[in-house]
């Protein structure tokens, strides 16, 4: 019996014609992604460091455009269902070698073919159930890390607000001993100006008790003065009596 031909294979393919390395390299990246879906495959060459897995990229990302434009399907039910490499055109050239010789160089190229097509019933199913438990897992992961991040996020709040609370307290501290030492002060001040008062008081009394004096010593003065005048009075009216008995 004869099997299907491969360029009878169902599927839609993308083909690059005329590519510039050999067919052999190109079929060693090819076996990595034969039978994958499309998703695996694309990461399979992302990771894959070769030069063929970027050109065998590009290859496979049109087959799953024209795909999804051309046929309708849904790129992520599809997968590689054959991939190969023919040899293309070999380019003749020549190196000079020793003695006037010349070696033939071969330039080879390559036509990569890439063909996709939908997965069966099967293991489309098996696919789906382990993207949902991939997606289930990843919300787990996701709720426990949205939960750590919270609990760090009120360790933290928790932790500003008691740094804040102590800074306030001790700004409080601070503003009733700066409160003590201004009533101290005034205190101190009060009693200063008590001292200076009395001593004022002192000094008026003082001041009173001088003009008092002064006046007493005034006063005794005009008393003085006229004593001395009645003295000299009555000895001007006893001289005036004398003369008058004489002349009698």
């Amino acid at each position: 019996m004869t099997a299907t031909k491969t360029n009878e294979r169902p599927g839609t393919r993308a083909v690059h014609r005329y590519c510039g390395m050999s067919a052999s390299k190109a079929r060693q990246v090819l076996d990595l992604i034969r039978g994958q879906d499309v998703q695996t495959a694309a990461e399979i060459l992302t990771g894959t460091e070769r030069e063929a897995a970027e050109i065998i990229g590009k290859v496979l990302a049109s087959a799953v455009a024209n795909a999804a434009h051309n046929d309708q399907q849904n790129p992520e039910e599809l997968y590689v269902s054959a991939c190969y490499a023919d040899e293309g055109a070999t380019m003749k050239r020549w190196r000079p070698r020793a003695r006037g010789r010349a070696t033939r160089i071969r330039k080879r190229t390559c036509h990569i073919t890439i063909i996709v097509a939908r997965l069966p019933e099967e293991r489309l199913e098996r696919l789906r159930a382990q993207r949902e438990a991939a997606g289930a897992q990843r919300s787990r992961r996701v709720a426990e890390s949205r939960r750590r991040a919270d609990l760090s996020g009120r360790l933290t709040r928790r932790r500003h607000a008691r740094a804040e609370a102590e800074a306030a307290a001790a700004a409080e501290a601070e503003a009733a001993e700066e409160d003590e030492e201004f009533e101290d002060d005034d205190v101190v001040d009060e009693d200063e100006i008590d001292v200076e008062g009395a001593t004022d008081e002192d000094e008026d009394e003082e001041d009173a008790d001088d003009v008092e004096d002064g006046d007493d010593d005034d006063d005794d003065e005009v008393t003085s003065e006229t004593e001395d005048e009645v003295g000299d009075e009555a000895e001007d009216e006893a001289g005036d009596d004398d003369e008058e008995g004489e002349e009698k």
